[in-house]
């Protein structure tokens, strides 16, 4: 069996959906198994190791995150040249894309005989790991008639394109769930999570010389309290809620001295390192984008609170590697996160700046913070990347044989061509 997977989501440096690939690329290869991804980059490449292949595809860079690369359409119908050649030359039993925006239509060509060169017609799946209307709301409008197009295309240009749809949380399997009203032909939508490298990410890595060490970076003393966000810069991720936060901090604990750790980089770093600076000048040290993974997981181990902002996070791998780093997290009380974090092994709070620095003071203050981090460490335990990827190769395998016992979440409803529910 050969399966082909295609993103628009990949950067070279960081992202969730890179590890997610990465790490299904390095269990079939362990395991033996067929596996194919494209993705975007500065010019066409191929990578081939025994079991995996990996091609790159040459695209521009997009407006509104230039970190990031898009595969264009540029031949009819709405599929790219050499993604035609790349799906005709591999010939995969399974092709999964994930992306709503420009790669999907693959999908809609092969599904109306549009897509000449096929020996078989290959099982189509939709690998959801974002919400459009999320997306719409950041970008462009937060309208009620964005939200009212965003449930229109999820339907009739999204959904029904593929035989099947894999997501990464109930956050967003619920915008899938909208768009599965009211359909001729029944798919089933399966509620799949990331996982986490416990290899590199262990509360093992904490010393107290390295804890002191980033603090004196910071500028701050052995005794500081080394408040840690990692993540990409962007808009989406709700920093402004970051700053609001660790300025009441500052504000309302005299005791105690606190030092703000920004790791990541993307468009907003600028604007947000001239925020920091403005507001409270010496307390924030950015250390831009952090290569080396090891490097990263010694600062998940020695920060003494994990903050995510992301009210809409639709599934959150950085918030997972601190539990698994056995560092206390803060995150909003929705979004994708909370399809494993909760009030038992972490401190959940509305996204705003008065209860989330409330959280961030609780983690050292609460009588259940040692019991609290405990769970949090099953909770990693439990979602480790290998078990989790060739969970995810269990399922393409199902989808290819028909064969299996691994019934979806829910499916779709059944409809009229008009699209009304029956």
């Amino acid at each position: 069996m050969i399966s082909l997977h295609l993103t628009n989501a990949w950067h070279a440096k960081s992202g969730g959906i890179a590890t997610y690939y990465r790490a299904l690329l390095e269990a079939a290869e362990q395991d033996g198994r067929q596996k194919v991804l494209v993705v975007p980059g500065e010019q066409d490449g191929f990578e081939r190791r025994q079991h995996t292949r990996l091609y790159t595809v040459a695209a521009p860079s997009t407006r509104m995150n230039p970190g990031y690369r898009v595969i264009y359409p540029n031949r009819w119908p709405g599929v790219h040249h050499r993604v035609a050649e790349i799906v005709r030359a591999e010939q995969p039993d399974l092709i999964e894309v994930c992306d709503k925006y420009c790669l999907h239509y693959l999908a809609g060509a092969i599904r109306r005989g549009l897509f000449p060169g096929l020996h078989k017609r290959p099982v189509l799946v939709g690998m959801s790991c974002e919400r459009m209307d999320d997306n719409l709301a950041v970008y462009l409008t937060h309208s009620s008639w964005g939200q009212a197009f965003a449930r229109w295309y999820m339907k009739w240009v999204y959904f029904a394109f593929f035989d099947h749809h894999v997501t990464v949380s109930h956050h967003t399997a619920d915008e899938l769930r909208i768009a599965s009203r009211g359909h001729v032909r029944e798919r089933g939508i399966w509620i799949r999570p990331n996982g986490v490298d416990l290899k590199r990410f262990s509360p093992q890595h904490r010393t107290a010389a390295e804890h002191t060490r980033l603090a004196q970076a910071a500028g701050g003393n052995p005794d500081s309290r080394l408040v840690l966000y990692a993540g990409r810069l962007a808009k989406e991720k709700n920093l402004p809620l970051l700053l609001d936060t660790f300025e009441r901090l500052l504000r309302q604990d005299f005791e105690h001295d606190y030092r703000l750790l920004v790791a990541g980089d993307g468009v907003e770093r600028a604007a947000l390192t001239q925020a920091a600076e403005a507001r409270f000048p010496g307390y924030a040290h950015f250390l831009g984008h952090m290569a080396g993974r090891e490097e990263l997981a010694g600062l998940y181990a020695n920060a003494d609170v994990f903050v995510h902002t992301n009210p809409a996070e639709p599934f959150g791998i950085a918030p997972l590697e601190a539990m698994a780093s056995g560092t206390p997290l803060v995150a909003p009380d929705r979004g994708g996160i909370t399809s494993f974090a909760h009030a038992g092994n972490a401190w959940l709070a509305a996204p705003e700046a008065g209860v989330f620095t409330q959280a961030v003071l609780d983690t050292f203050q609460s009588p259940d913070r040692e019991e609290r981090r405990a769970r949090a460490l099953a909770t990693a335990a439990s979602l480790d990347w290998p078990v989790v990827a060739r969970q995810f190769l269990d399922l393409y395998g199902q989808f290819v044989t028909a064969h299996g016992t691994v019934e979806p979440d829910f499916r779709s409803t059944p409809g009229t061509w008009l699209g009304s529910e029956t």
